[in-house]
Formats: C-alpha cells, sequence, structure tokens
C-alpha cells in the first residue's frame, strides 16, 4: 500500500497506463503497434507492416513510457532503447510545460547507473545530470561561462544543489561547491496553514465531463522520504486521468505547479464556495469546487 503513495509507485502506474494505451504487453520491445490509428502497408515484397499514425515521430505512450521508467526500471529502460535507440533521448511534458527527459528523471532521482547508461546510448548530458554525477570540472565550467547557471531549475523545479545532494558522497565536492553559491536552492514557499489547506482541497470542475475536473489533495507522502526537493510541495493538483502536479505556495492562495514557475493556479472564495483559476501562458480558465 506504501508504494502506491511513491513516487516510484505513480510512475509506474504512468508507465502502465502509456503501455496499454499503446497496445503494448509488458515487456514488450516496443514495435508492437495497436490497430487502432495505424493502417496496414504493404512492403515490397507483400509483407504487410503495421504503420502508426504518428510515424516518423515516436508513438507519445512509448515516449511517455521511457521517460516514466528512467527514474526507477533500468531493464526495462534497456528493453526500449534496445529496440528505439533514439528513446534514449525521449522527453516528455508532464504539465504545464514541465518537460523531463530520460536523462533528466535519472539525475534527480540520482540513479547513476541509469544515467551512464543513458549518456552512452545518446542521451545528451547537462548540468543537472553532471550535478549529481559529481562532475565538479564540469558544472564549474557551465557557471563560468554562464554566470547565474546555478540558479537554473530542472524537472519538477528541483534546484541543482538537489541533484548535487542526490548524487550522495560522489557528489559531495559539487555540494559543497554550490553550497557556496547563491540561488543553487530553492527558497522556501509561503507557508500555507492546515485550514487554509481543508478550505482549498477537493474535486473542481470546469465543465461537464469526467475530464473536466481536478482534484486537489493534500496527501504528500511520495515527498516524505524523498531528498530531491528542500522544501517539499504543499498541495498536489491533478486533472481528472493525468499525473498529479505539486504545487508551491506563492501566497495569498496563489500557486505555481512545479516545472512551471510562470504558471499561476489561484484559489478564491465567492458568496457560493471555492473558485480556481488556471493560468497557463495564453489560457485562463476557472473551475469550482464540488466537494
Amino acid at each position: 500500500m506504501q508504494d502506491r503513495w511513491s513516487r516510484r509507485g505513480l510512475l509506474k502506474m504512468a508507465a502502465a497506463f502509456s503501455a496499454a494505451a499503446l497496445g503494448l504487453e509488458p515487456g514488450a520491445d516496443g514495435e508492437k503497434f495497436s490497430e487502432e490509428g495505424s493502417r496496414m502497408h504493404e512492403g515490397g515484397e507483400g509483407n504487410a507492416e503495421m504503420v502508426s499514425d504518428q510515424f516518423p515521430s515516436h508513438p507519445p505512450e512509448l515516449v511517455r513510457e521511457m521517460v516514466a521508467v528512467a527514474h526507477y526500471d533500468l531493464k526495462r529502460v534497456k528493453e526500449l532503447a534496445e529496440a528505439r535507440p533514439s528513446l534514449a533521448r525521449a522527453a516528455w511534458d508532464w504539465g504545464f510545460g514541465d518537460w523531463e527527459d530520460a536523462l533528466g528523471a535519472a539525475s534527480h532521482m540520482g540513479n547513476r547507473a541509469m544515467a551512464e547508461y543513458l549518456i552512452s546510448k545518446g542521451a545528451r548530458p547537462s548540468i543537472f545530470s553532471a550535478a549529481m554525477l559529481g562532475e565538479l570540472e564540469i558544472v564549474k565550467g557551465f557557471v563560468a561561462a554562464q554566470p547565474g547557471a546555478q540558479a537554473i531549475r530542472g524537472p519538477h523545479s528541483i534546484s541543482l544543489l538537489a541533484h548535487a545532494r542526490m548524487g550522495s558522497d560522489a557528489a559531495r565536492p559539487v555540494l559543497e561547491f554550490l553550497h557556496s553559491l547563491p540561488d543553487s536552492d530553492t527558497e522556501a514557499p509561503v507557508a500555507l496553514l492546515e485550514n487554509e489547506t481543508n478550505t482549498l482541497v477537493g474535486t473542481y470542475a470546469f465543465g461537464v465531463g469526467i475530464s473536466q475536473q481536478v482534484v486537489v489533495d493534500a496527501d504528500l507522502r511520495m515527498y516524505a522520504s524523498s531528498k530531491m526537493y528542500t522544501h517539499a510541495p504543499q498541495l498536489n493538483w491533478a486533472r481528472k486521468g493525468t499525473m498529479p502536479r505539486p504545487l508551491f505556495h506563492l501566497g495569498d492562495h496563489a500557486f505555481y505547479p512545479a516545472g512551471a514557475p510562470a504558471a499561476r493556479i489561484r484559489f478564491t472564495r465567492d458568496a457560493v464556495g471555492v473558485l480556481m483559476s488556471v493560468t497557463d501562458g495564453d489560457l485562463t480558465f476557472g473551475a469550482r469546487r464540488k466537494t
């Protein structure tokens, strides 16, 4: 039951959902396409092959699975990368523009074996992978070439310093170096009192369909034992059928979702109840709490 609430558990669920949506069997080589959305094409010798409507782009469900399992499942990552080598560079938007590639997933999890394998298969190293792997001179080079680079946040708004912390002893010199620099870690969000939290949690609707509902909860057990965040998020925001997005409080019940500091989710109260407004670029919509 505990795994159900862990980040790994949620990512396993996302990967399973992706595989099912694509029609893949667990452990398949990534080449089995579902019939839906595909067409039959006669090969030069009369052999029929399934061609996805997205071809030559990789099926999005497969890309999502690769990024999900890159957090924790090296065996599955190897299966996918051997079948489709370019998946070593796969990237996925988890919501609000929170883009993450497979190497980024391995890096913020402190998964050295995963990161080294992905790089060997063509994944593009970054300052975040260098920090986790303990590559001090590379991190110093980034900062020297681009002053302030230490303040750039990785996937899910995880700081560069936190990546070094996830690298454990091998990355200790990087961690010490980053501690000497300003803005290498995230600032603490504005405190959210328990009674405020209780007011905000619930299900919000912005339409009539089940997918037009958003669940806001305060079940933060998945972050309790993790060192990814120096300051843990305070709420989860999830459109029905999608992965939860952690929220960080900016004050006055305005939040930004992980990996998207420019997006805003605001809560207000009127005579009827609690309203939520969401702003992401030029998109703005409102929802009202049902429960």
